[in-house]
């Protein structure tokens, strides 16, 4: 078999359809253009914003983390047009998996599609971890502190009351992973109702922090804006900023997580636009705005260890006396955000595996559907048991690297994708077409390699170990499994 044989469009949509067979239960429709956007909206406004906004302040970019979100964003918008044309052209479960096996063929599709494992998986896990740090300031706040080894990994330290303590095990993160996974294999609607109702708290709190703490900036925390390098690449200056860039553009997912829910959208050529856009362009403004208040409040030397993953609680200490109240409901606030987050990014990764699956790549087990919920029920099970244990015992940092250089590998090919589907398919219906093709794709693409060539190399180390493991199924089970292998001549 050829590695770049493709799968025809039509194909994709009529196996998505169809599920494992006519009998089998499918995914169901019950998503609409609002809860698409407030879907995207769950997703990006997260971890991104309330906790990695400190770690790259402190770290990377100081002030200039709001220059981080900026480079971000513009590299967001412009892989966010290519998602929308795939989306309206495209409207299946798999995502940037469905669209590379449509445009570049398996192998291409395998890669990108482990690419996505990581991705959300990981990305689920970075959150996880932001959680539990803000779970042992909640705790604190009701007047009982969480031993704080039982918050940290086994390969992580923290300092309490001048003492250093060594984790032991990161229980609350592993708690809210299985809590949401539960939800999911109750049922999509259960579950955009529930992302509904914590959108509407994190909206509400990000214009409070923004509206209370714009007065009570101090210009000398902005001051300089980015700090002078320290002498290694990444370590402020501008390189910080860029680096920082990489690092939180994990957070900008949300509406990559939009595409997959195609197959449980109502009219997903015309919704899926709607929801990738328009919740991109709202939460990359609040990004801006947000970053800049957090870092006027206090000085950005003060996010570090578990402030740094928490800075929003932080920052706001400097408020006066009479916002204080404040102070002690933006915590659990926070934490229900988180919780959508994790949620919809648990979603995003069954999704993917469903397709995986019903192409041969993977076991069947991922895309079986429940007969009365409609949803992924064994893949779930599976994803709560492996990210669960995943953040109980590995360190927090590792996954928000993770995170990003699969999220940049994955938007910089989806660009790639769209100039190729408009060669070899250009009467393919199109609800939604990206401008300045191929302008933009090129842009697009070569912003986001510029941003992973930013990242260290631990993190590219970790990148090509994954997608080695990845090549290694794909060419011991995967190929020889493949549906399109089978049916080839």
């Amino acid at each position: 078999m050829s590695l770049s044989r493709r799968k025809p469009i039509e194909a994709i949509v009529a196996a998505a359809e169809a599920g494992d067979g006519d009998a089998a239960p499918t995914l169901k429709r019950t998503l609409g253009a609002t809860q698409l956007v407030l879907l995207g909206i769950g997703v990006v406004i997260g971890a991104g914003l309330f906790s990695l906004t400190g770690k790259v302040a402190a770290e990377n970019a100081g002030p200039g983390v709001v220059l981080s979100f900026i480079v971000s964003g513009f590299a967001c918008a412009l892989a966010g047009l290519c998602y929308a044309e795939f989306a309206s052209s495209v409207p299946v479960a798999g995502s940037a998996y469905s669209y590379s096996y449509a445009t570049m063929g398996e192998l291409m599709a395998w890669i990108i599609g482990w690419d996505l494992v990581m991705e959300y998986a990981i990305g689920a896990a970075t959150v996880a971890v932001s959680w539990s740090a803000y779970f042992v300031k909640f705790c604190h706040q009701m007047g009982f502190d969480l031993p704080v080894q039982f918050a940290l990994s086994p390969f992580s330290t923290e300092m309490v009351n001048g003492q250093v303590v060594h984790g032991i095990v990161n229980l609350p993160a592993a708690f809210i992973v299985v809590l949401m996974s539960l939800l999911l294999m109750r049922g999509t609607k259960e579950s955009a109702m529930f992302n509904a109702v914590m959108v509407a708290l994190k909206l509400v709190i990000v214009l409070l922090v923004i509206s209370l703490g714009w007065g009570y900036m101090q210009s000398a925390n902005h001051t300089p804006m980015i700090p002078e390098n320290t002498g290694s690449f990444g370590s402020f200056g501008v390189s910080g900023i860029f680096r920082g860039a990489a690092l939180i553009f994990f957070a900008y997912i949300g509406f990559d997580a939009v595409s997959t829910a195609a197959q449980e959208s109502r009219n997903p050529q015309r919704d899926l636009p709607i929801g990738i856009l328009g919740s991109l362009a709202i939460c990359t403004v609040l990004y801006i705005l947000f970053s800049w208040v957090i870092t006027g409040l206090c000085s950005y030397k003060e996010f570090h260890g578990l402030d740094g993953l928490a800075p929003v609680a932080t920052a706001l200490e400097h408020l006066p006396e009479q916002f204080h109240w404040l102070q002690s409901l933006i915590v659990p606030a926070i934490l229900a955000g988180f919780s959508s987050v994790i949620m919809v990014l648990l979603m995003g990764q069954s999704r993917v595996f469903i397709s995986m699956s019903q192409d041969g790549l993977l076991p069947k087990l991922f895309s079986d559907i429940h007969p009365v919920r409609h949803t992924p029920w064994k893949s779930n099970a599976v994803f709560a048991v492996v990210v669960g244990v995943a953040v109980a015992i590995l360190p927090g940092h590792l996954f928000g690297e993770m995170c990003s250089v699969g999220t940049l590998l994955a938007f910089a090919l989806v660009c790639i994708g769209v100039i190729i589907l408009r060669r070899t398919n250009p009467d393919l219906p199109r609800k939604f077409r990206c401008p300045w093709v191929p302008l933009v794709p090129i842009l697009g693409a070569l912003t986001c390699l510029g941003m992973m060539a930013t990242l260290d190399w631990g993190t590219w180390l970790r990148l090509i170990i994954w997608m080695g493991a990845g090549l290694i199924i794909y060419f011991t089970y995967s190929r020889k499994r493949s549906k399109l292998n089978r049916q080839a001549p």
